[in-house]
């Protein structure tokens, strides 16, 4: 009843904003906008909702129609309730289950969103008949609100796939098959290219948004000539535009038609492109275009990046092109790389004369380019190696010649510098691009006349510091230095590279063991002489650890002189950014980790068992704690003691994470047990609410707890393994009963001041419960208490975090749930100990995080049902039988049988959203869901027998006895028991269930594919 009188009011309530926005369209635009949004949540809601045989909320289609026969407000209010209903099935509702959304969502889409493009495309058709009057405002606003509606249309989710938007190159847009006829009609092609022409910038930069989804519609939707037919008609329309170009001087137009040009060759291929008869003209257009962008390098920046995608992805299509059929490419892709270059060292003046800002300052977007240029600009290499050569050898002698001058003239000598900086990273670019296509001999003989003119670079630069110096070169640099160890210095690379013929001419470099003493000399200076640009210096880091991944490289590595001394000679004297002055901010501290790990790894190649070897390299280390632990005792100089211990803790995680081998751990586990880790304690007890402290010190700890590559297995004899959990669990509960004590904490503060710290504490956690390095039942066995804190620190933390950060916070939900997983199968006594309150917020973020898109997530959520599950299976299966052993587990299996009768709905919610899972969505871990699906199914027969007639008996009669026979078949041939093979034939059947359901509800019915909500 209560229903009944629900979907009366809602139903009385639409119509009344119905019948008020039509009595009142003059109403200003946020307010009616505010009152079509309540229509659209309304009808979402009640989508399914059925009275006398109708669904009355899909009425709403023919309500608007009624909008659309009268004036021109009536038709934009029409308009937009049509638009923002699309935009709210579309939208997804964390807060209500994904399942319930995506059944909506789909039967919209099935019933209604092709009627609704269908409507739109003919209201601007008729607008597009007669003469537009763009002076008049409302016919103006008609018209931009019925493309707005086009394009929800064709930005649907159709699939279900919740894209996502930043990877807006690799998009296809999956239109539906029933479709296919609006797209087989060249006059809607011609409908938005005409719109296009038609309307002014703000409007016919919708109608390119618009082209662009109908580019980057899904290839299967057509044959082969209706592919061919459908590209043809796209290539015509960018050819009139591109011979009509009035339009792209607007920004907006020209970032959407830069979008569109890239989604043509993420969509086609090139030997198809080539086949249209328009091609040679269109490619030729479309050169000149990308050429004239380049070199208006200041105008809207952000769109260049498009049609550099389409340059590279045509030029990396060239060797599979087998159409006979020119493409041109030869011809153009050379004179798109010379417009790059060259605009790129003219911009520079113009940057440093008029104040703007520096391309240069933005390395993500550069890098980015330039990784697109890369393999444009080895098409007809020879030409672009020519210009590179001429043009760094002109601007490398200006560059001496100021340098020798006796005035300062800073702003020619900025200009040089910058230009430099440019073309180091061409170099570098066209260097690494080796990688990415075809290559000749003769192309490695100019890759080394290109690299000889940067290595001569490097020396020139070098001789200068500290006076002479400059970031934006040295950036440069290191970028050539990693492209060039990216394609010429590795394992499996030839040692008689022709790279090296011109090289050992001019600079005695024959082969990639000199390259690499370049290298390393290159690396050594930068950390010496640049240790206040932490750019430069976390860049250095970042290519010295890159070096360090190969063993072979590594071999190699070690004997040469820069590497010894470095291994001597790591302290904050000979490398400043090691120091801890108040020049360096905190967060600089953290390149130090990676400099450790590299250095450990060269340190490990000679290391064997030499304890003293191990000793000396801890050397600096050890004297830093030795001056910590005189500073704590005296208590003065606190917030030198605190930067000292930040950096240690980072040196120290470094180091712990690079041994990976039984005999170097144990000697740094010996270098910290028991003098070391104690002050490390101190430290989390006395500055728990500085995260800054804190974060460093508990990554160490959790990277020490990592028994990676089976580093922790100590000798039978040894305690180790027990004293590290001891110390871990002294950090992890001093940590949380501290940080609980900081009370209640705002938004933007609550997880860097605590959520990051418990995401810690519980990952170290779960590294210990799985690191099958500690016997957890000889604590208990001996009255020690460690374990059993621990856990109860885990508990308090928990209870301390909201379920809706778990699962907002995507660290912390990563490291709660394998956590959980973990202590439901090996701990399963302390988890039915909770409290019930406990306990019952356990399963509900269990019950949560099954619906998460996260499938670490859901994965873990499944096998910590399972665990739980099987514990009170097993127990019921035991229970007339009074065994005398395992009374442990009776107990435990007593304590949760009770919980479960005390709270029947928390199990039944789990089964229905599993079910849901399995049914409606697309399930991308369903042996993960079928393990503890069966163990539900068996202890609520009762509950999964409603389930089941609740969905057959929602269908229509010719699929009712369907998906009666596919529910038979599921259960066919399982027994009453969780035995292995028992599991392994349910879930083989559920397999089977979850495609004949399918197909069964997309099967021909007179009604609604499906109206069951299991979630309610």
């Amino acid at each position: 009843m209560s229903q009944q009188v629900s979907t009366f009011i809602r139903t009385r309530n639409r119509n009344y904003i119905l019948n008020y926005v039509a009595s009142q369209p003059k109403l200003a635009p946020f307010v009616i906008q505010a009152l079509i949004q309540v229509i659209a949540k309304i009808t979402k809601l009640g989508w399914f909702e059925v009275q006398k045989d109708q669904f009355i909320f899909r009425e709403i289609i023919a309500d608007v129609k009624k909008f659309l026969q009268g004036t021109v407000e009536h038709c934009i209010i029409g308009v937009i309730i049509l638009s923002e209903l699309t935009q709210e099935m579309n939208l997804v509702d964390y807060s209500r289950p994904s399942a319930k959304h995506r059944k909506i969502a789909t039967s919209f889409r099935d019933t209604s969103l092709k009627d609704i493009l269908v409507l739109a495309c003919s209201l601007l058709k008729e607008m597009l008949a007669k003469p537009l009057n763009l002076q008049d405002q409302d016919q103006q606003n008609l018209v931009m609100q019925v493309l707005k509606l086009v394009l929800n249309c064709l930005n649907f989710d159709f699939i279900g796939s919740s894209a996502d938007e930043s990877a807006d190159d690799l998009c296809t847009v999956q239109i539906p098959t029933t479709w296919r006829t609006i797209f087989l009609e060249p006059e809607t092609l011609d409908l938005f290219f005409n719109l296009y022409h038609s309307l002014p910038p703000l409007l016919s930069q919708l109608a390119l948004s618009c082209l662009v989804q109908f580019a980057s519609t899904r290839r299967s939707l057509f044959s082969s000539p209706e592919r061919a037919k459908y590209l043809g008609n796209l290539i015509k329309g960018v050819k009139r535009i591109l011979e009509n170009p009035q339009g792209l001087s607007d920004p907006g137009n020209y970032h959407e038609f830069c979008r569109f040009l890239a989604r043509l060759k993420t969509n086609y291929q090139l030997g198809e492109l080539v086949m249209v008869k328009e091609y040679p003209e269109v490619i030729r257009l479309i050169a000149n275009f990308t050429i004239t962008s380049l070199q208006h390098w200041e105008f809207a920046p952000n769109s260049v990046h498009y049609l550099l995608t389409l340059w590279q992805r045509m030029v990396a299509s060239v060797p599979f092109v087998k159409s006979t059929e020119p493409h041109l490419l030869d011809t153009y892709a050379p004179e798109i790389t010379k417009a790059f270059i060259t605009s790129r060292l003219e911009s520079v003046a113009i940057v440093v004369r008029d104040n703007l800002d520096d391309p240069l300052d933005d390395p993500a977007t550069v890098f980015q380019q330039l990784e697109q240029l890369c393999t444009v600009s080895r098409c007809e290499y020879e030409t672009t190696c020519t210009l590179l050569v001429q043009l760094f050898d002109q601007n490398a002698q200006n560059y001496q010649k100021l340098l020798h001058s006796a005035s300062g003239m800073t702003v020619d000598m900025a200009i040089q510098e910058g230009r430099l900086a440019w073309l180091v990273y061409l170099v570098g670019t066209v260097v690494g691009g080796r990688l990415t296509y075809t290559s000749t001999d003769e192309h490695d003989a100019m890759d080394g006349e290109l690299s000889c003119r940067v290595f001569q670079l490097i020396s020139l630069m070098d001789t200068g510091l500290p006076q002479c110096c400059n970031e934006k070169i040295e950036l440069a640099i290191l970028w050539f230095l990693d492209q060039f160890r990216k394609t010429y210095v590795g394992d499996q690379l030839q040692r008689t590279s022709k790279v090296y013929a011109r090289m050992s001419e001019v600079l005695g470099i024959t082969d990639d063991n000199h390259v690499l003493e370049t290298f390393m000399t290159k690396i050594v200076t930068n950390l010496k002489y640049w240790g206040r640009r932490e750019a430069v210096i976390s860049r250095t880091l970042q290519f010295l650890n890159d070096l360090s991944v190969g063993y072979i490289l590594l071999k190699k590595l070690v004997k040469i002189d820069a590497v010894k001394f470095m291994l001597k000679n790591h302290t904050s004297e000979h490398f400043p950014f090691l120091g801890i002055s108040d020049s360096y901010s905190l967060s600089d501290f953290r390149c130090r980790t990676t400099f450790y790990t590299a250095l450990t790894r060269l340190l490990m190649v000679e290391l064997g068992e030499d304890e003293d070897e191990f000793e000396n390299f801890m050397l600096p280390l050890t004297v830093s704690f030795e001056t910590v632990l005189q500073i704590f005792n005296n208590s003065f100089k606190q917030e030198d003691v605190k930067r000292m211990l930040i950096g240690l803790a980072r040196d120290l995680r470094g180091i712990a994470f690079a041994l990976n081998t039984k005999t170097s751990y144990t000697m740094l586990f010996d270098w910290m047990y028991p003098a070391y880790l104690p002050i490390l304690q101190r430290a989390v007890e006395q500055w728990y609410g500085e995260p800054a402290c804190t974060t460093p010190i508990l990554k160490l700890m959790a990277e020490l707890m990592q028994n990676r590559s089976q580093r922790l297995n100590f000798d039978v004899s040894s305690p180790n393994g027990i004293l590290l959990f001891r110390e871990a669990s002294k950090m992890i509960c001093t940590y949380g009963n501290q940080i609980l004590s900081l009370g209640s904490l705002s938004k933007d503060q609550i997880y860097p001041m605590k959520l990051k710290g418990i995401s810690i504490c519980y990952s170290a956690l779960k590294s210990a419960l799985c690191g099958n390095y500690v016997s957890f039942g000889v604590f208990k066995l001996y009255g020690d208490n460690h374990f059993d804190n621990v856990l109860q620190a885990f508990v308090k933390m928990l209870l301390s975090v909201s379920h809706s950060d778990l699962l907002q916070y995507r660290k912390l939900s990563q490291s709660y749930y394998p956590l959980l997983e973990c202590l439901t199968q090996d701990h399963m006594s302390f988890v039915t100990n909770l409290e019930p309150p406990v306990l019952l917020y356990v399963l509900t973020s269990i019950s949560e995080g099954l619906t998460t898109l996260d499938t670490v997530v859901a994965s873990s959520c499944c096998a910590s049902l399972d665990y739980i599950v099987t514990c009170l299976l097993k127990y019921i299966a035991k229970e007339g039988k009074k065994p005398l052993r395992c009374r442990e587990a009776t107990q435990a299996g007593q304590r949760l049988l009770h919980f479960m009768q005390q709270n029947p709905d928390v199990l039944q919610q789990m089964m229905s959203v599993l079910m849901n899972t399995i049914v409606f969505e697309d399930c991308r871990n369903q042996w993960s869901v079928s393990r503890p699906l069966l163990g539900l199914i068996l202890l609520n027969e009762k509950y999964f027998s409603e389930l089941r007639a609740s969905l057959i008996n929602s269908q229509p009669l010719p699929r009712q006895e369907l998906l009666a026979q596919c529910f038979r078949n599921l259960m066919e041939g399982v027994e009453q028991n969780l035995s292995v093979k028992n599991r392994d034939r349910f879930t083989q059947n559920l397999s089977v269930f979850r495609r004949d359901v399918a197909e069964a509800l997309r099967s021909d019915g007179s009604t609604e594919p499906c109206s069951l909500d299991m979630m309610s």
